[in-house]
């Protein structure tokens, strides 16, 4: 199995463009908000018991995946690339793909704030997440999670640390032109 990580700050198209990714190739979608919305029913963002379970959650999902080697996957993450956890907790998810022989391919999405501001409002994000419906919140929790977290690179910095790797600032692309630039960079039109 193959893992394409699509990583960057909140409403940068993560999930629309992995989506548009899909629909060219065999993987498929495994976005954050598939873990986190359910649990928002029991638990908020900040208790620790959310935070476990999430990242519980995603490992067993991704080690069934592995177990199944039946197709690839595209995995979204808000990744806080000063926090020396992220960096553990995505170094244990892609350290099973290459232990079974898969490849991990790391792309991130780079999108001002104006335009995330834009894309946090429209119907499919907020078909998809729920949590994401009450517009004042999310759009405060947007701006904190900015304030707070680096959630983007600086040019230069990540490359050489994740092997393949794509920047990709899709502020002015439709997921389908950011989809084609992936598609065509890893080469994943036979799902290498």
């Amino acid at each position: 199995m193959d893992l394409l990580v699509l990583f960057g700050p909140p409403a940068a198209g993560k999930m629309t463009v992995g989506r548009a990714v899909c629909e060219r190739t065999p993987y498929r979608l495994f976005h954050n908000h598939m873990t986190i919305e359910p649990l928002l029913g029991l638990f908020s963002f900040e208790e620790p018991a959310f935070r476990r379970l999430v990242g519980s959650f995603r490992r067993q999902i991704l080690d069934e995946c592995l177990a199944q080697q039946a197709f690839d996957l595209v995995f979204t993450y808000v990744w806080a690339l000063d926090e020396p956890d992220e960096w553990a907790f995505l170094c244990s998810l892609t350290d099973r793909v290459a232990e079974t022989g898969g490849t991990v391919r790391w792309v991130e999405l780079v999108c001002d704030t104006p335009e995330r501001l834009r894309r946090n409002r429209t119907p499919a994000r907020l078909d998809a997440k729920r949590s994401k419906r009450d517009l004042e919140w999310s759009e405060a929790n947007l701006r904190e999670i900015d304030a707070t977290y680096r959630t983007t690179s600086r040019p230069g910095e990540l490359g050489a640390q994740l092997g393949p790797y794509l920047r990709l600032d899709n502020t002015h692309l439709t997921p389908e032109e950011a989809a084609a630039r992936i598609v065509d960079a890893f080469g994943l039109e036979s799902g290498a």
